[in-house]
């Protein structure tokens, strides 16, 4: 997973999809409308904004412009958010297979980066949104640990304590309660309180 100068992202990329798309395969209809820990989508608003920052990644890992589509999906119907997110992250998947798309700049909200720095910090945004989707339906699996460690450990590089949270989409840093798993420590730090806390 290591490469000369800095860790191969896709590895821990894909295997944080898989779990996302299992999650996704057991929201049932009726839990659509619930409250998630991003206090401004409702699970469906969620599920909308996973499944256009994916086709949002794609882009970029084909060249594209990703900053001009917006991180929605429309038009999907309420039985098709599953099959909607597995057909963006394959596409991410092979957009960003070639080894020169770690390397190549590409143009990101957070302004233009290495390829394996984009995908870490999509890394990091899909790990924190499964965890928020967990949190909505009431945790039907236990999640993997590892990409949850990455994206923690990329979460402390790019927003450490010193960095204004005002000109990211997170709060202020929170206090992990003690003895607090890697999910519970990621979301902490990015500003989020469990569902039943919130």
């Amino acid at each position: 997973m290591s490469t000369t100068g800095y860790t191969d992202p896709r590895p821990v990329y894909t295997r944080a999809t898989e779990q996302a798309a299992a999650l996704i395969r057991t929201v049932r209809p009726e839990q659509l409308d619930g409250p998630t820990c991003c206090t401004e989508f409702d699970v469906r608003a969620l599920l909308s904004h996973v499944v256009g920052v994916t086709r949002r990644i794609a882009v970029v890992g084909e060249g594209g412009d990703g900053l001009a589509m917006e991180p929605v999906a429309e038009g999907v119907e309420d039985d098709g958010w599953a099959a909607a997110y597995d057909e963006a992250r394959v596409r991410v998947l092979k957009a960003w297979e070639a080894d020169e798309r770690m390397t190549a700049p590409v143009r990101v909200p957070w302004g233009e980066v290495p390829g394996h720095a984009a995908l870490s910090g999509y890394v990091m945004e899909i790990v924190t949104h499964t965890w928020d989707l967990a949190e909505a339906v009431g945790h039907p699996f236990a999640l993997d640990p590892e990409p949850a460690e990455f994206a923690l450990a990329t979460a402390q590089r790019v927003l450490p304590d010193s960095r204004p949270r005002d000109e990211t989409p997170f709060d202020t840093r929170r206090a992990a309660p003690e003895g607090a798993g890697v999910y519970e420590r990621l979301a902490a730090w990015l500003g989020r309180a469990p569902l039943s806390r919130a």
